[in-house]
């Protein structure tokens, strides 16, 4: 999205960020299907919805200014600017809130596919081999309440090969992102899983 140039979307009362730098072309789309492979990873956690609303979407400049809380925007010079955990985890909610906000709630919709649940990210070069089973496809108009759905599907399975990826999601504090967009009103906390087997 960013070939041919960068722009930026307001950050209206965000814990961090004042602004997301996205590509110019995501200017160009109606809707937005999320589609995301619940997982753990390296830096937020866990993978799904919001990290790909955020992180996904923002352009090279837009990702180190998220990964930084706003200290900068040079993909070099993140690395040595790395904030405390939380802010990392709010500046994500404050993208997805830039990103909700400009496209309308209306206008997207989520898919978080929870396979291969290795502790590390897609984007990790050499991931380490899923240890807990997979757990199922998870849908919803609501990016907060699906990414709840399979952490606490995570958390509260019976799996007991679960503990690598307990213990990344509790380490990194990954249900901060998810309670940051909840306090943003990006969506609910509260759900009912409808199964469609």
């Amino acid at each position: 999205m960013g070939e041919q140039g960068e722009f930026s979307i307001p950050v209206y009362k965000g814990f961090h960020l004042d602004k997301d730098i996205v590509g110019i072309n995501f200017k160009k789309y109606d809707s937005i299907l999320v589609l995301s492979h619940f997982k753990g990873h390296e830096m937020a956690g866990c993978e799904g919805a919001l990290k790909n609303i955020s992180i996904g979407i923002a352009s090279t400049a837009g990702k180190a200014y998220i990964h930084s809380a706003e200290e900068t925007t040079d993909s070099v010079q993140v690395w040595s600017n790395l904030p405390k955990q939380d802010a990392f985890l709010e500046s994500m909610a404050d993208a997805c809130k830039a990103i909700i906000t400009y496209k309308g709630m209306g206008n997207m919709a989520y898919i978080n596919v929870a396979n291969r649940l290795s502790i590390d990210c897609d984007c990790n070069a050499h991931p380490k081999e899923p240890e807990m089973n997979d757990i199922g496809l998870f849908a919803s108009l609501d990016p907060v309440v699906l990414d709840k759905a399979c952490y606490d599907a995570v958390m509260n399975s019976n799996d007991q090969e679960k503990a690598s990826l307990v213990k990344r999601m509790l380490d990194k504090h990954a249900i901060r992102t998810i309670e940051a967009s909840y306090e943003h009103g990006l969506g609910s906390l509260d759900y009912q899983i409808v199964s469609l087997d």
